[in-house]
């Protein structure tokens, strides 16, 4: 019985990884932060989770969460106002990477401009987060909450 092995060419480059990019607003009220209840999406529905999206063709990751929060919340959150917190390297997917900022400042107040996306929206204690949370978002929460600023999650 012969047997053979499939070997790459010595020359063979690996195949480059392409990385999807989503972003997730932690908006602060003091030690509050405001987080909306799933729903009807297929992924996740019933629980909490931050005002998030994914990164478009063509946006900065600061232009993308100023635009989830218009989209999601209803707010708008100027350039500066937004603050780098945490990456997280996510194997979900393949492999995704996740922008977590923190804004203290914005105009308006937040209202729910996705009612069938989302079925509340509330503000909770940075210590005490919902039972139900989405666990790579609770994951990085944790990690936020410990001072790191980077994460790997489910590799």
């Amino acid at each position: 019985m012969s047997q053979t092995a499939t070997t790459a060419a010595p020359d063979a480059k690996p195949q480059r990884h392409t990385v999807n990019g989503d972003v997730h607003l932690l908006l602060r009220r003091g030690h509050e932060v405001l987080f909306g209840l799933r729903q009807n999406t297929g992924f996740e529905d019933g629980a909490w989770h931050l005002p998030s999206g994914h990164l478009e063709v063509g946006e900065s990751v600061v232009q993308a969460v100023i635009r989830e929060a218009v989209e999601e919340i209803g707010v708008t959150i100027s350039p500066e106002d937004v603050h780098f917190t945490h990456i997280m390297h996510n194997s979900a997917s393949g492999g995704r990477v996740a922008f977590f900022f923190t804004v203290r400042t914005w105009q308006g107040a937040p209202e729910n401009q996705e009612p069938d996306k989302c079925g509340d929206l509330q503000w909770f204690n940075v210590n005490e987060l919902p039972e139900h949370m989405i666990a790579y978002c609770r994951f990085a929460m944790e990690r936020i909450a410990e001072g790191q600023q980077f994460s790997t999650y489910g590799w």
